[in-house]
């Protein structure tokens, strides 16, 4: 079995494993690359019908591309999308800098689905390799009543064996792709075909590698302008991933303390 295939297998056992023993999921729907490669394993998962609602929670501030994504992809493939709105950015800590301060709105919109929705689970696509807080990422990740992520106090996860019994105030985040890098997502959407918002292809001299809301996500150099050409780009750099984000410029360890209060 090559390397896309065990991945494959990996992702989609966790996801009907969660919806196998989870009441009340959702799956979050950036409308990033990642994300949508996590919508696809649904469809592999559950013979082309997720059984269960997307949520998108939108700051409004994506770019228009990225809701132009979402409008004519919710109906191609028949989601049952719920959109779920942010607080002001008067509303979020003051002492948090700029960048990390608009990013935590998703935070508190997050957490006003769960508590409006009940839901027990949700699925998000992060990956390790993205960034060393997520490194300490379980696939099932218990989070307290306010969303709190305990760094320290992680479930072991032993030969696929997942705790997904936890006490009635606490709701349990669902990674699928944590084992998944960069190159192995632009890998998957070439073999797949899998649609994704047209910024990630350069246009003079430049690409948004990683995607977010548009006031804290910059471009950067690049002249890959197809699926071939980033995954060629991607075999041969040394830039991080998310260098375009402005958020993780702020503070050496805001993501964590982001990540730690309910942050994807």
């Amino acid at each position: 079995m090559d390397h896309l295939n065990k991945l494959e297998n990996e992702s989609i056992f966790i996801l009907r494993q969660a919806y196998s023993s989870i009441k009340n999921i959702s799956m979050l729907w950036s409308l990033g690359k990642d994300s949508n490669v996590m919508v696809w394993l649904g469809f592999k998962a559950f013979l082309g019908k997720i059984p269960f609602p997307v949520v998108h929670v939108d700051t409004k501030k994506k770019f228009k591309e990225m809701y132009a994504f979402r409008d004519k992809y919710e109906k191609l493939w028949n989601l049952n999308l719920i959109i779920g709105d942010c607080p002001p950015i008067s509303k979020i800590d003051p002492s948090l800098p700029p960048a990390a301060r608009s990013a935590a709105r998703k935070t508190d919109g997050l957490k006003k689905i769960l508590s409006e929705k009940k839901f027990k689970g949700i699925i998000a696509g992060i990956r390790r390799d993205e960034q060393n807080t997520r490194a300490k990422e379980r696939f099932f990740s218990p989070r307290d009543e306010t969303g709190k992520w305990d760094v320290k106090n992680q479930p072991a996860e032993l030969w696929n064996t997942f705790n997904t019994e936890y006490p009635s105030n606490v709701h349990i985040r669902l990674h699928p792709l944590l084992s998944w890098t960069e190159i192995d997502i632009w890998r998957y959407i070439k073999r797949e075909n899998i649609p994704i918002v047209n910024l990630y292809f350069a246009q003079n001299g430049e690409r948004y590698r990683s995607l977010g809301d548009k006031d804290i996500t910059k471009t950067v150099a690049s002249n890959a302008s197809s699926v071939d050409e980033i995954i060629k780009e991607l075999e041969n750099t040394k830039t991080s991933e998310r260098s375009g984000r402005l958020m993780d410029k702020e503070e050496e360890n805001i993501f964590e303390k982001l990540r730690s209060k309910g942050y994807m």
